[in-house]
C-alpha cells in the first residue's frame, strides 16, 4: 500500500477489533505495530446469470502502521 510510510493493508474479520489485530500481526510477523485502522467496506450490489439480484460480501479491511525501519516481507 503505502510503503513510504510503513502502512500494509490486510483483510481482516468482520468481528476484528484493533487491539485483537494488534496482537496478530505481532505475533504472526514479530513487528511492532505503530497504529491500527480499519474500515468497512459494503459489498456490491450484482445479478446473477440468471438476472437475480444480489450482493457480494461485506469486507472489514485493517490498515496497520509498523514502526519505523520495519518492513513484513510477503511472497
Amino acid at each position: 500500500m503505502a510503503t513510504a510510510h510503513n502502512q500494509y493493508l490486510f483483510e481482516v474479520a468482520p468481528n476484528a477489533t484493533k487491539l485483537e489485530i494488534r496482537q496478530a500481526i505481532t505475533s504472526l510477523f514479530g513487528k511492532k505495530v505503530i497504529r491500527v485502522n480499519t474500515l468497512r467496506r459494503k459489498g456490491k450490489f450484482r445479478r446473477s446469470r440468471r438476472g437475480e439480484p444480489g450482493r457480494t460480501n461485506h469486507t472489514k479491511r485493517a490498515i496497520v502502521t509498523l514502526a519505523e525501519g520495519q518492513k513484513i516481507e510477503l511472497v
